[in-house]
């Protein structure tokens, strides 16, 4: 038999794994043992869930009596740092098992008798705002145990991050990391990928296109979740390629209350048939922007961009067409100028760079901005692979970073030089004719003005 159907041996096996129960014993151990033994990695997801820098140790299925039942976490988590401990308790569910609030309560109330500090869930579910809980507990469980979600995805890209640009420190400890990401990245671990758009999918769908749809509908206000849901998959996904933590670029009124950002957002889709949401990139040029507009069928992605402060016109045009010269002629840009209420001047690239003047409107106005703006076709369906919603959406964003954003620098003034002797210009000789030496008010304080502005001397020769 051929070596090159030999499997290769791991430290985290797949084979074997036989139903839910199994597949979640072994990813909890799994993702457990590598915490306490990769001391970066470790750290990372501690310090996500609030706890200090200190020594991690983990554990798995401890018993814990509650009532009259018994019970048994999935994991433990125990980090100390001198005479403080800090100590979380840990659910895990994998594939499309969902979390359950008694489940969930009943280990709150275990975490505060026992003094513990957090109780850790780790799930596929994606809450919509980052901080958010994707499951609904009484909230007076929450007084004295906080409570953490960590979704497969964010757990993958932060071991992806941390491996391949953040570092690992010790060689071996490197080679339990990358075991435990090929073992994440296998499909029959259980962290599975967003690839649903939930079961009012096709409802919503339908009724945007029949003009029907309700801002009030709970189908409308499910279908936006999962939308804000999709982009923060998406910023996790972009951030695991780019190796740096991208993230929703969300206002603090959306932070501090998702549900009316849901709400929004539900309003928008019954009013004008769109979703949408911003990605923040670290170093990028400006947000990027994602539109779905169901009515249309298109996803349109576009980043704005400050025009430069100095130049004609044309100069600023040029300035930008010279950054997007491997964009796609399809692109859109749209110029604002100074001053000017409503929209710009729009093109496709193709003709802007042939004519710049095309975003021209005005030659008197200096331009203060452009945008940049791509569109594709929206996939309909509700799962994932070809002709999905959710492929599309992923596609078009990628697609729109590598072409567009990744190429875009923000406009710099030039440094200010240094004079040479070349830059000085000769002082031209004054006028013999033009040279005073008449006393004036600036020369001395004392100067005496009476005489001169009429006061009490001219009132003197009066008299005279």
């Amino acid at each position: 038999m051929s070596e090159e159907t030999w499997l290769a041996a791991r430290l985290i096996p797949t084979s074997g794994i036989n139903g839910a129960e199994e597949q979640e014993r072994r990813a909890t151990s799994a993702l457990l043992a590598v915490m306490s033994s990769v001391r970066e990695f470790g750290r990372v997801l501690t310090q996500s869930v609030g706890a200090p820098a200190g020594v991690v140790q983990t554990f798995i299925e401890v018993a814990f009596k509650l009532g009259n039942q018994q019970l048994f976490p999935d994991g433990l988590i125990r980090v100390t740092r001198g005479q403080r401990q800090w100590t979380a308790l840990v659910e895990v569910k994998t594939g499309s098992n969902p979390l359950r609030s008694e489940q969930l309560e009943a280990y709150l109330d275990i975490a505060r008798e026992q003094g513990f500090d957090a109780l850790i869930t780790i799930s596929n579910e994606i809450a919509p705002v980052p901080g958010q809980h994707p499951t609904t507990v009484d909230r007076r469980k929450l007084r004295r145990v906080a409570l953490y979600h960590l979704p497969w995805t964010e757990i993958l890209t932060q071991a992806v991050i941390q491996k391949e640009y953040r570092g690992v420190a010790d060689p071996d400890q490197a080679w339990v990391l990358g075991e435990l990401i090929r073992y994440l990245e296998h499909p029959r671990s259980g962290a599975l990928e967003f690839s649903d758009m939930g079961p009012a999918w096709v409802q919503v769908r339908d009724g945007v296109s029949a003009g029907t749809l309700r801002a009030g509908d709970d189908a409308a206000a499910q279908v936006a979740g999962r939308f804000d849901a999709l982009i923060r998959y998406a910023c996790l996904r972009l951030g695991r390629q780019l190796g740096t933590d991208v993230t929703p670029a969300l206002s603090r009124r959306d932070l501090a209350d998702p549900a009316a950002r849901t709400q929004s957002l539900a309003n928008q889709l019954a009013s004008a048939g769109t979703l949408s949401g911003s990605i923040r990139i670290p170093g990028a040029v400006g947000h990027l922007h994602v539109t779905a507009d169901l009515r249309a069928g298109q996803i349109v992605c576009h980043v704005d961009v400050d025009a430069p402060r100095s130049g004609r016109p044309t100069t600023r045009v040029n300035w930008l067409v010279r950054q997007l010269k491997d964009a796609p002629d399809t692109v859109r840009i749209e110029a604002f100028a100074m001053h000017a209420r409503g929209g710009g001047a729009t093109d496709l690239l193709r003709q802007v760079r042939a004519e710049p003047t095309t975003l021209i409107n005005d030659p008197s106005r200096e331009l203060r901005a452009f945008r940049i703006a791509q569109s594709a076709t929206a996939g309909t369906k509700r799962g994932s692979g070809r002709g999905a919603f959710i492929d599309s959406v992923l596609h078009a964003i990628d697609d729109f970073y590598e072409q567009i954003i990744q190429n875009l620098k923000p406009w710099m003034p030039a440094a200010p030089r240094l004079r040479t002797s070349e830059d000085v210009i000769p002082v031209q000789p004054v006028a013999s004719s033009l040279v005073s030496t008449a006393i004036s008010s600036q020369d001395s304080p004392e100067f005496d003005t009476q005489g001169t502005h009429g006061g009490s001397g001219s009132s003197d020769r009066t008299d005279e």
